[in-house]
């Protein structure tokens, strides 16, 4: 019998990797453009890390963690999330005192035990931006106008960006108060979730999907209409700097994220290309999360795009692995051995070749070559060796030249990359 994979932990075959491959580079080029360095951390933390920012009462922490024992007893859980492992390590090494701005950026798998379906998965990819200590509104709309341009970059048009605002800790108590008041009136048409956490997490109430609840709450008090003043002037700022710098958006007041630690500026990046797993990015500001967890007070706001998401939105467009410069069709044994020099020369080089290493007959060896879609076939056999020249073939138009067989691979170098369009990344 044999071992297959584990449900919602898929692979990612060779003919999908160009489309991630494509993404991620898109995005760390423009990552880079805006100012953001890379931070790498581990898959598995501390659980208390996601309990104390994500929050207890959280379906993510509740029923969708993976967390073990070690050997040592001690809890730890494989990230679900990417924020609050980036924040730790900022804490951890004191990122702010070599600048009391960091822009970092991550990738990376995450881990949530999820029913599997289109959109979502047990193990996902993320790739998320952070940008710690600064306050001002216009950092919430430059990181909204560079997740914009990442879309428009690789031509997905029709995201649309959600904007709300969830408020602080000073007026979002009256509003707390407020909701839960109304959910108590329409306990009987809750699901059983909302009727056990309307006291905890009423927000989350908002964001249920049931359609008990989506009729329950259709005229639930919202955020935006119980912001302080503070709170009020942030987020026309935001919505201003936003117009400003033309990057559409749309109010929406009933979106919630499912992480404790949001306050004021929250959005999605959505579509209605994936049924009901909508969002593709989605984040805000956590102002009070990097004191929560031991640091100092400074303010921080952020995202996560899922990349299977953003790569099926991608299935229809042609993008392809990169295929070889140049093969190399050798005949005969000596023919195969200065085959083999010239291969890995050319390869030190920075050009992609392939060869034939098992002595079939032309036919074959021509065969692979445009099965592997090659630019450029060299046929090598014992005449040419004999005269010091060689066949170059074009596979694009069947043509052929005369080429000196030069071993440094200076003059083949030369020829398939004259003129050559690159086969990486969008067709």
């Amino acid at each position: 019998m044999s071992i297959t994979g584990i449900k919602g932990m898929n692979d990612i075959l060779p003919a999908d990797v160009a489309s991630w491959q494509f993404v991620e580079g898109t995005a760390r080029r423009i990552f880079h453009t805006f100012g953001f360095q890379e931070i790498r951390v581990p898959v598995v933390e501390k659980t208390e890390l996601f309990c104390r920012s994500i929050g207890e009462t959280t379906d993510i922490v509740e029923k969708e963690m993976y967390t073990f024992a070690d050997r040592s007893d001690n809890s730890l859980t494989l990230r679900p999330e990417g924020t609050a492992p980036v924040m730790r390590a900022l804490i951890e090494h004191k990122l702010y005192n070599l600048d009391p701005v960091q822009k970092l950026y991550y990738t990376g798998p995450m881990f949530r035990y999820e029913r599997p379906q289109k959109g979502r998965y047990r193990q996902f990819h993320q790739m998320g931006a952070e940008v710690v200590g600064i306050d001002d509104p216009s950092v919430d709309a430059q990181l909204l106008a560079m997740l914009h341009l990442f879309f428009s970059e690789i031509g997905l048009a029709d995201v649309a960006l959600q904007l709300n605002s969830l408020g602080c800790p000073e007026c979002r108590p009256a509003y707390r108060s407020a909701l839960i008041a109304f959910l108590e009136q329409r306990l009987d048409t809750l699901c059983d979730d909302c009727r056990r956490r309307y006291t905890t997490n009423p927000l989350r109430v908002l964001d249920c999907k049931a359609t008990g609840c989506r009729e329950a709450t259709v005229d639930a008090p919202v955020m935006p209409e119980h912001l302080c003043a503070d709170c009020d002037n942030h987020f026309q700022q935001v919505q201003n700097h936003l117009t400003a710098v033309e990057v559409p958006f749309v109010l929406n007041p009933r979106m919630v994220r499912g992480l404790d630690y949001y306050t004021r500026t929250t959005f999605e990046m959505t579509t209605d290309r994936l049924g009901a797993q909508s969002a593709v990015a989605a984040g805000g500001r956590y102002d009070g999360l990097i004191r929560e967890l031991g640091g100092p007070e400074l303010p921080g706001i952020g995202f996560a795009m899922g990349l299977e998401r953003v790569v099926l939105l991608l299935a229809d467009r042609a993008l392809t692995n990169t295929t070889p410069d140049l093969f190399i069709a050798a005949l005969g044994e000596a023919a195969r051995q200065q085959a083999f020099i010239l291969l890995t020369r050319l390869q030190r080089m920075g050009i992609q070749c392939e060869m034939d290493y098992a002595g079939k007959s032309l036919k074959s060896q021509l065969r692979r070559a445009d099965k592997l879609a090659a630019s450029h076939v060299l046929i090598m056999g014992e005449d040419e060796l004999a005269a010091g020249r060689a066949p170059l073939r074009t596979m694009a138009d069947g043509s052929q030249q005369q080429v000196d067989i030069d071993l440094s691979g200076a003059t083949l170098a030369r020829l398939v990359t004259t003129a050559q369009p690159s086969t990486e990344g969008r067709k």
